[in-house]
């Protein structure tokens, strides 16, 4: 009670223990964890402090730690300025599994596939308003044997057409990317000390500072 009292500001001779539970209603204002409706000036001088979240375990979401390295975990999932993931290991008991997200200078989006016995890949229905058509690139694998392939045209940004320059018949791995035209186009380069000097818009990006 009494390191309480003196790690916690208070009144003297008053109990102001951290208490657990609570009440009131969810909130949908997320951009606070601490909410109320009087103002600092109005606090009865005679009243506890009031507290906010620095680690939280809201609902389903648990053990958000935030360290000088700007590395946040949060259920299993850890991010830096790698951006890994860790999961147990799909197959293998007692073992691990950790991936790093793949980095570029855009948003970018991807779709890849077999093609075999036909010249037309059919893009997904969601790319339609999700991506620019004018950034869609293809890349193509020949299996077997050699077709020089060719990417003939893209249709409406919804089909590519492909050719075989020797008129064999395609048989081959695809990859196809293209840019979100949702937000902004992400600036690489800019001048500053912290991310906080971005110019664009910071809430499209996870940010590491």
């Amino acid at each position: 009670m009494a390191d309480d009292m003196e790690f916690v500001p208070g009144v003297p001779g008053k109990d102001c223990a951290e208490k657990a539970g609570g009440w009131g209603v969810k909130s949908v204002a997320y951009d606070y964890i601490w909410k109320g409706d009087i103002d600092q000036s109005k606090y009865p001088a005679d009243a506890c402090p009031p507290r906010f979240h620095g680690n939280a375990r809201i609902d389903n979401l648990q053990g958000i730690t935030v360290t000088a390295s700007s590395q946040v975990t949060a259920s299993g999932i850890t991010l830096t300025s790698r951006k890994p993931f860790d999961i147990p290991h799909p197959s293998k008991k007692g073992w691990r599994l950790r991936h790093v997200c793949l980095e570029g200078p855009e948003s970018g989006v991807y779709y890849r596939g077999r093609l075999k016995d036909t010249n037309i890949i059919e893009l997904p229905d969601y790319w339609d308003g999700l991506v620019d058509p004018e950034t869609i690139t293809v890349t193509l694998t020949q299996i077997s044997y050699s077709q020089d392939l060719i990417v003939e045209k893209i249709e409406w940004g919804k089909r590519i057409v492909i050719k075989s320059g020797t008129g064999a018949n395609i048989n081959c791995y695809f990859l196809v990317h293209a840019e979100r035209s949702d937000g902004e186009k992400l600036i690489v380069e800019y001048e500053g000390e912290s991310s906080d000097d971005y110019p664009g818009d910071n809430s499209i990006y996870s940010i590491n500072k």
